[in-house]
């Protein structure tokens, strides 16, 4: 999924080891644009516009548990001593003392690095401790590292670590789900709640995958591990409460039907795609009306992937959930202006928000392509690539989103639309991500798609002018050759080699630097933040 950032190097030293600490920078809220998170109420029921309200109010739990895993215990007294100024606004943002999108950087004096694993290991353990330690499940996503009183290595499980949050957020989805008119709905709120104070997820992410009939929509509990930039192996805690766009959704639904044979087609030998996605796959659009914890901090994503259990993609395929007007604001806010500023004019045309959806969701569909497993079948992809998987997979999804434009165009599939349109929109895109940084895996993904593209000629830069444009023959050779070369990686779980991709290519050189800095000169926002809750959406 999105968002879905991020991911660490495998030869950084543990936390106590590094050597050099990052100079402090400062404050910067001025690089968010604000947004109000609305959506047409009007024809929900009194029972739904009440469950919105207990949603939220769960949502809000959820908040509370990423602050502990991203920071500490201890953040309120925290937020408390940095005040109410510049300071303290980009702590919110930030969930703690780290700016996101400036690679970690800490933005108030006295404050080391981010620790590469937050709050889930203890800050005085290194990787070579974990590696040797003896703990079954110790790549689990559900629990937390801890000492014990002899000092040793244990691990303590979400549902007992947050025992009385997780079982005060299952009271309000069960309060839910007695509000909810689609009985489906219903009861995969009582499952989610169940999930949440035993931590066995897979039944309600499967049951998840059958709920069609809701306007109403949550996404809640623990899910994306990028947070852990140590490992890769612990989720952390988000929700996302959405409002279901029926008229567009009924424009997208076909779309998944499309994945098997697109799966036969990809530019790779058959080993590499010998898996069958799931045909139950499903895209929707949404407005989102509440963002909160993991997909709250930092970049806010604007399209979701889920559920994230290999074993469930492979049975049913994912869900595809397009947070429609969160884009909308990341392409009138962002993405038009970058390019008033650094692409070439004759192409300026080619960029429209109806391909910035389509990419953004094509985007999401690609997950769904490649393989998940290696192909001798010794681990999944994500084990075999640890600390780097995430950013793979990003730029995999990215690059072969491309590929399933160009597929689908070139068989008909998507009327008469510019194919050029899609492909100068995907440029610009990669400017707005790339802005994330580095420890962010879409902007580190960004990063080597960007570099790797202009080496073979589909990104081309006038030096005159300082603008880019797409040179559209080199462009679907380039995506040909990196999804082949991603694909491999990831099926090979050839670790050594996605690191030496992501080390030489996901690098921001000096030119790049200086036209991003351009944007920056220009005031042009990074991303979004949200005002948000029920006062916005008229529920008080």
């Amino acid at each position: 999924m999105s968002v879905l950032t991020l991911a660490s190097c495998g030869n950084e030293p543990p936390p106590e080891t590094t050597v050099e600490p990052l100079l402090t920078g400062e404050p910067r809220p001025e690089i968010y644009a604000d947004f109000t998170l609305q959506a047409d109420l009007s024809l929900l029921t009194d029972n739904q516009r009440e469950m919105i309200g207990v949603l939220i109010e769960a949502s809000e739990i959820m908040d509370d548990l990423f602050w502990r895993q991203a920071y500490g215990d201890d953040y309120k007294e925290w937020l408390e001593s940095v005040g109410v100024g510049d300071a303290g606004r980009f702590a919110e943002i930030n969930y703690g003392p780290w700016d996101r999108l400036d690679n970690g950087r800490p933005f108030i004096e006295g404050v080391g690095p981010k620790p590469l694993g937050a709050n889930f290991y203890p800050p005085d353990m290194s990787k070579e401790e974990f590696d040797a330690a003896y703990l079954p499940g110790k790549k689990g996503l559900y629990s937390l590292v801890r000492r014990n009183e002899n000092g040793e290595l244990t691990l303590v499980p979400y549902h007992v670590a947050y025992e009385d949050e997780l079982k005060a957020t299952a009271d309000l989805l069960r309060k839910a789900a007695a509000l909810a008119d689609s009985q489906d709905f219903a009861n995969y709120l009582k499952l989610r709640a169940a999930a949440l104070i035993s931590d066995e997820f897979q039944v309600s992410d499967l049951y998840w995958m059958d709920v069609k009939d809701n306007e109403i929509d949550v996404v809640i509990g623990p899910i994306e591990s990028y947070e852990d930039r140590l490992f890769g192996y612990r989720a952390a805690y988000e929700s996302y409460v959405l409002i279901k766009d029926l008229d567009w959704s009924a424009e997208l639904a076909r779309f998944a039907t499309f994945l098997p044979e697109l799966q036969e087609g990809l530019p790779v030998p058959d080993e590499y795609k010998f898996e069958t996605p799931g045909s139950d796959s499903d895209l929707n659009a949404y407005d989102v009306i509440y963002y909160a914890g993991h997909s709250n901090a930092g970049g806010k994503t604007i399209a979701i992937n889920l559920p994230n259990d290999e074993e469930v993609q492979l049975q049913r395929g994912t869900r595809r959930l397009q947070l429609k007007n969160a884009m909308q604001a990341k392409f009138d806010k962002i993405l038009e202006p970058i390019a008033d500023v650094l692409v070439d004019e004759s192409q300026r045309q080619h960029i429209t928000f109806d391909a910035f959806f389509a990419n953004t969701m094509f985007h999401e569909v690609a997950h769904g392509l490649g393989i998940k497993y290696t192909i001798d079948g010794s681990s999944t992809v994500s084990e075999a690539l640890l600390d780097v998987a995430a950013s793979m997979e990003e730029g995999k999804a990215d690059v072969l989103g491309l590929y399933m434009v160009t597929s689908l165009h070139d068989s008909g599939e998507l009327g008469e639309v510019d194919l050029r349109d899609y492909y100068v929109t995907f440029m610009t895109s990669v400017f707005r991500s790339i802005r994330f940084g580095a420890s962010s895996a879409h902007g580190k993904a960004n990063m080597v798609r960007f570099n790797f593209f202009v080496e073979h000629g589909a990104f081309v830069r006038d030096a005159e002018s300082g603008r880019y444009r797409v040179d559209f023959e080199r462009m679907r050779e380039a995506m040909a050759d990196l999804s082949r070369l991603l694909l491999t990686l990831q099926g090979d779980g050839d670790y050594e080699g996605a690191l030496e991709l992501t080390n030489t290519k996901g690098v921001i050189g000096e030119q790049l630097q200086a036209d991003l800095d351009r944007l920056t000169r220009a005031s042009i926002p990074v991303d979004i933040t949200f005002n948000q809750g029920v006062a916005e959406l008229g529920l008080e």
